[in-house]
């Protein structure tokens, strides 16, 4: 079974291109950060090709950029040409069945606080005073009473 999972963010701008028979094709780097850290202390990340095809390219290019960050789902495949000076090279790439969008480029540009820098220049005046809270230690559910009654037609499964 070839099946990858991913979740990352793009290292810049994906590619679009067309095919001779103008099927859309796109490209990009996603930056997959390691669940450990190395002898210094420092995470990680691979950085892998990812090739999307058809009408989720020409999204891909419309909706993401440079930091976006998304859920690849695809296979992995290996190809390989040779080179200018005959040496057979071999590219390993991430064929992509889907992508989810985990973010939104409003977002990303809308961030308040994004690093320690940015925090220092937050003021109490940068958030509302009049949002509504609600006491957690009321029983949020004590009005319907001791039981709920729930038929089996009710049920969706």
């Amino acid at each position: 079974m070839n099946k990858v999972m991913l979740i990352g963010r793009l290292t810049r701008d994906p590619e679009l291109r067309y095919t001779g028979s103008n099927l859309p094709v796109a490209t990009f780097t996603l930056a997959v950060n390691r669940n450990f850290t190395n002898q210094a202390g420092e995470r990680e990340a691979d950085f892998l090709n990812v090739v999307v095809w058809r009408k989720q390219a020409e999204n891909i290019k419309n909706y993401l950029t440079q930091g976006s960050q998304v859920a690849v789902e695809g296979r992995i495949q290996t190809r390989s040409y040779d080179d200018q000076e005959g040496k057979k090279r071999y590219i390993t790439e991430i064929i992509a069945d889907n992508v989810q969008f985990l973010d939104t480029k409003s977002a990303r540009e809308n961030q308040v606080v994004g690093s320690n820098d940015n925090f220092n220049d937050v003021t109490p005046n940068d958030f509302p005073t009049n949002m509504e809270t609600t006491n957690v230690k009321n029983d949020p559910f004590s009005d319907f009473g001791a039981n709920i009654e729930i038929s089996d037609d009710e049920l969706p499964f």
